[in-house]
């Protein structure tokens, strides 16, 4: 077979062990993890859906090694724990019996621990450890590791490394990045220490060895150790990528993958996962830099989710392996559509964060684009329905929903009619290819178009469909997928002001004048401000509340501020529109004051409404009718996807 990315589908010979690909699933927070730190029966649905979808290697993560240290609401793994061994036992069986290594991350998270438990009250009251005493970027003390504390933490490493092995994983992943624990005592910011645990680079590297040295004891030179590290801190006073090279080099004789990433934990969270405001593959220049000076198999990873580019990677050797995160849980399949030259079928990520946004708050795991995820267990699966059963199906609307529900009905075996109102699929999102950094949900609505071809659906552009067509066709079910649009100014406009609405603005390529007032400080708005302001306009952002974009998930939303933050756009909360006029935006203050917020053109991006006519028409259209995404009231892409694949299932 001629595969299409053969640099990337290439074997890798590692220990005793050949990995089927170069593609690896990267150490992903358990989906339920139990009060005594044992992994519940979603985490193995969870780890085992990237095995299934081919990856060489998957990741359980995270371990921690030292309870007595390290409080926190993750994995643990202990013999006194009745129970816990078996659980992870089943674990490591779930992903090896795919044809994956498994492999498990052994954490300290140090003066971060804690970091995940949503209990914020418990997370304060933990003794937060590190190298040295010191205060947090966020005001909580850091006291010193003794000498004992440090021996009992090494030792800890070895045994939960050897429990590991105990329990069938092939090899295990030291964290010694990102800010935590080993990440502290190498870092010169972080390790003040005078004994030998600091000062000199061979002191701060001194705890590392000692680590490794352990579990290489423990567990014998059949088990492959990989380590993952920063390549650069990348904040100042933090080591540089000269100092990283020297770790690899300094560390590599005790490992068998270097596995570099970037950044640490509270100097940009955006670094350490890139957003959707950096380049894909953004930190593969930290990995090539190391690959250079050592002679172990490195590993890459950052925002990567294009086979293209990941080929590219590897067949440039600027990598051995490509790890993969967020786009393992958008497409948990994507290294089987590598293999099996399908790459233009791979939904790719969109960095949107919401996989991780749950995860702190309610402690689960979601996914914009793959309602499967963190619910394996449940029987999700497109099974094909019985030929009997088959229906006629039509889908109105040719958004992401009315794909979504298209191909999921199509994959279950039922004939699938699809009809969108335009020329062209792909819906709201069809306005991202306007953003720059919004390019992969632009690509999302390409991507599903292809599968909606290739699954079989009968796709009708340029067709409103009614209850008359409903009947022509003889459709036994309907799934209303006709979305939203957008609301307009509820003030006075005058005759002579030049008005727009987001969706106009980039469909149709309007262009606003040099000075521009966006009245609707959400999502949407604040986005339109960071486009309008990098073509260099003056941009005026009027939000009635007391915040920028509140309706953004809380680890996309900082990131979002920190953008618009390195602008000039004129912020002004607290202020509701009451006229547009030629001259920009009147609004009020609360205190009653009125002013205007000049403008040339006012940008109208206060939200979208439901296209209840068209909803109303198909209400009786078949015995089966269901109501999903904006359609039945305007959200996030989140909900349109699950409710359209839910939909599907349902018929």
């Amino acid at each position: 077979m001629k595969r299409d990315y053969p640099h990337l589908c290439k074997p890798l010979r590692v220990g005793p062990y050949t990995l089927r690909n170069r593609m690896c699933s990267a150490p992903l927070g358990a989906t339920d993890v139990l009060a005594d730190g044992t992994p519940g029966p979603r985490t193995q649905g969870w780890y085992e859906q990237r095995a299934k979808g081919g990856a060489a290697i998957v990741t359980v993560s995270e371990l921690v090694v030292h309870p007595q240290t390290d409080g926190s609401q993750m994995l643990r793994l202990s013999l006194k724990t009745p129970g816990q061994l078996g659980a992870f036992t089943y674990v490591a069986d779930a992903i090896k019996r795919h044809g994956a290594l498994a492999s498990i991350e052994l954490s300290h998270s140090g003066q971060y621990a804690g970091t995940y438990m949503v209990d914020k009250k418990a997370k304060a009251e933990l003794c937060q450890y590190g190298p040295s005493d010191g205060v947090r970027p966020d005001g909580m003390k850091v006291k010193a590791l003794t000498k004992e504390q440090i021996q009992s933490i090494v030792s800890a490493y070895a045994e939960a490394a050897k429990l590991a092995q105990r329990a069938g994983f092939q090899m295990c992943m030291v964290h010694c990045g990102h800010g935590w624990l080993i990440n502290q005592f190498l870092s010169p910011w972080f390790n003040k220490r005078a004994d030998e645990y600091g000062g000199s680079f061979e002191n701060r590297l001194r705890f590392a060895r000692e680590v490794l040295t352990a579990i290489r004891q423990a567990c014998g030179p059949r088990f492959p150790i990989e380590m993952r590290m920063s390549g650069a801190e990348l904040f100042e006073g933090g080591y540089t990528l000269e100092d990283g090279v020297r770790i690899a080099q300094a560390l590599e004789d005790l490992v068998d993958i270097i596995h570099v990433s970037a950044g640490s934990y509270q100097f940009g969270f955006s670094v350490t996962h890139p957003s959707m405001f950096r380049d894909h593959g953004c930190n593969v220049y930290l990995a090539e830099e190391i690959k250079k000076h050592v002679s172990k198999p490195v590993a890459t990873l950052g925002g990567l989710s294009d086979p293209a580019q990941m080929e590219q990677i590897i067949a440039q050797g600027k990598a051995d392996l490509c790890v993969m995160g967020r786009a393992l849980i958008a497409d948990p399949e994507l290294p089987n559509k590598v293999m099996s030259n399908r790459g233009d079928e791979v939904v790719r990520c969109m960095r949107c964060f919401v996989c991780m946004a749950e995860r702190p708050v309610t402690q689960t795991r979601r996914c914009s684009l793959n309602p499967r995820i963190g619910r394996e267990v449940e029987g999700l699966e497109t099974v094909p329905v019985p030929l009997e059963q088959r229906k006629k199906v039509l889908v109105v609307g040719g958004g992401i929903a009315g794909m979504v529900a298209a191909v999921t009905a199509r994959q279950r075996g039922h004939e699938v009619v699809l009809c969108e109102a335009e020329g062209e699929l792909g819906g709201i999102l069809r306005t991202e290819k306007a953003l720059p950094f919004k390019q992969d949900m632009y690509q999302l609505g390409l991507t599903y178009a292809t599968l909606c071809r290739k699954a079989g659906v009968d796709v009708r552009l340029s067709t409103r469909a009614d209850a008359g067509l409903a009947e022509r066709i003889g459709a036994d079910a309907v799934i209303v997928a006709v979305g939203s649009e957008p609301m307009a100014l509820p003030v006075p406009v005058s005759d002579n002001a030049h008005v727009l609405n987001v969706e106009k603005l980039y469909l149709e390529g309007k262009e606003p004048g040099q000075e521009v007032v966006i009245v609707g400080g959400g999502l949407t708005g604040t986005e339109c401000a960071l486009l309008l302001s990098s073509q260099g306009r003056k941009v005026h952002l009027v939000e009635m509340r007391d915040g920028l974009a509140i309706d953004a998930n809380i680890r996309h939303r900082p990131i979002l501020l920190e953008e618009v933050g390195k602008t000039d756009v004129d912020v002004v909360l607290n202020a509701r529109a009451m006229e547009v006029t030629a001259q920009g935006v009147v609004v009020q203050l609360p205190e009653g004051e009125e002013k205007l917020v000049p403008g040339e053109t006012v940008i109208c991006a206060i939200g979208q409404r439901s296209r209840h006519a068209a909803v109303d028409e198909l209400r009786d259209a078949a015995p089966f009718v269901r109501i999903v995404g904006d359609a039945a009231q305007p959200r996030n892409i989140t909900m349109a996807v699950y409710e359209a694949f839910h939909a599907a299932l349902d018929v």
